[in-house]
């Protein structure tokens, strides 16, 4: 990986107008992108307080957590901030399989002068250290022990990062950036919703400088976004479908928190389920094929009567006369 080491950010941009967000708040961006910024989506609706905390973590270089239910759109809050701010923008997710390795670095053989040579390869912690980049960590929460301590050394860096395989003291970018997103906020799982998620060590949380939280978004401001996505649904009859497809949703979001059902519907499932109701002109089946068919066996009845109490209809076996 490679990127200009030299590149600062060039420009002021206001908040309010960037975002839509009522502030005074202004915040320095790059006039120009490179391959690392993410693409803007144009529809995407801010949430004021998370978005404060994430530009403060951009603006005045804090390190910023976001905790919050799954499907809250957590990662892509930091990620089309970025992209607003022409930030180059790197996520890692910190499942099982991510080692200290993978984040350090390694020795790797290499062709020089038509010799093979060993040579250490840094990895995309260091990488990301030493160049102007926001780098997040997804499912924080959910990191290895090696991983974990490997982290704590960044977190309490204090502008330094040392290669303890290399032998060497690396100094951070002026604009590198750390952000993290979890499903709980270091206490580890405590209800059963997040297996696989670990207990934080206290003193490493204590570096997360601010501790945003992201939940459910109301049925107004969904509605907005699944509108913008599907424009011809914008009339009175659209409208009330999208307004039962986002009940539905609630519903599983409620029977999920309660432990009734395992999977959630997020955002990004109701407006797979908007655009396939599109597709195959069935709101029924469309439900079945985005949502229902990815659930547990034992839960599809629960599942099924809340399609029933919102859509006052029994939910459809099958789908016929398709016309696509």
């Amino acid at each position: 990986m490679t990127t200009n080491l030299e590149i600062k950010p060039d420009i002021k941009l206001s908040v309010k107008q960037t975002f839509g967000i009522e502030s005074e708040m202004e915040v320095e961006a790059f006039s120009k992108k490179n391959e690392f910024v993410p693409e803007i989506d144009k529809d995407y609706k801010f949430d004021r307080d998370t978005t404060l905390a994430i530009l403060s973590g951009f603006l005045y270089n804090k390190k910023v957590i976001v905790h919050g239910y799954h499907g809250t759109g957590k990662s892509t809050h930091i990620t089309q901030v970025a992209a607003r701010l022409n930030w180059p923008c790197v996520r890692i997710n910190l499942d099982s399989h991510v080692s200290r390795i993978d984040l350090i670095g390694k020795d790797a053989i290499v062709i020089k002068d038509g010799k093979q040579i060993t040579e250490f390869k840094e990895g995309i912690l260091p990488w990301s250290f030493q160049n102007p980049i926001a780098l997040v960590f997804d499912e924080y929460d959910a990191g290895r022990s090696d991983v974990m301590f490997v982290l704590q050394r960044i977190l309490e860096s204090d502008g330094f990062f040392t290669l303890l395989d290399k032998n060497k003291v690396v100094k951070q970018n002026k604009y590198f950036r750390l952000f993290a997103t979890a499903n709980t906020i270091g206490l580890g799982d405590t209800t059963g919703l997040y297996s696989g998620t670990n207990q934080i060590n206290q003193a490493q949380m204590d570096r997360w400088e601010i501790v945003t939280s992201l939940n459910y978004l109301s049925l107004e401001k969904e509605m907005e976004i699944i509108l913008a996505k599907n424009k011809n649904l914008n009339n009175a009859k659209g409208k009330e479908k999208i307004a039962n497809m986002i009940k539905v949703a609630a519903l599983t979001r409620k029977g999920f928190i309660g432990g009734d059902i395992s999977t959630v519907m997020s955002p990004r499932t109701v407006l797979n389920w908007a655009s396939n109701s599109e597709i195959f002109l069935d709101t029924g089946y469309a439900f079945r094929v985005t949502f229902l068919n990815k659930c547990d066996e034992a839960e599809k009845s629960i599942i099924s009567e809340y399609y029933q109490r919102c859509f006052g209809e029994d939910l459809p076996e099958s789908m016929v006369n398709i016309q696509i």
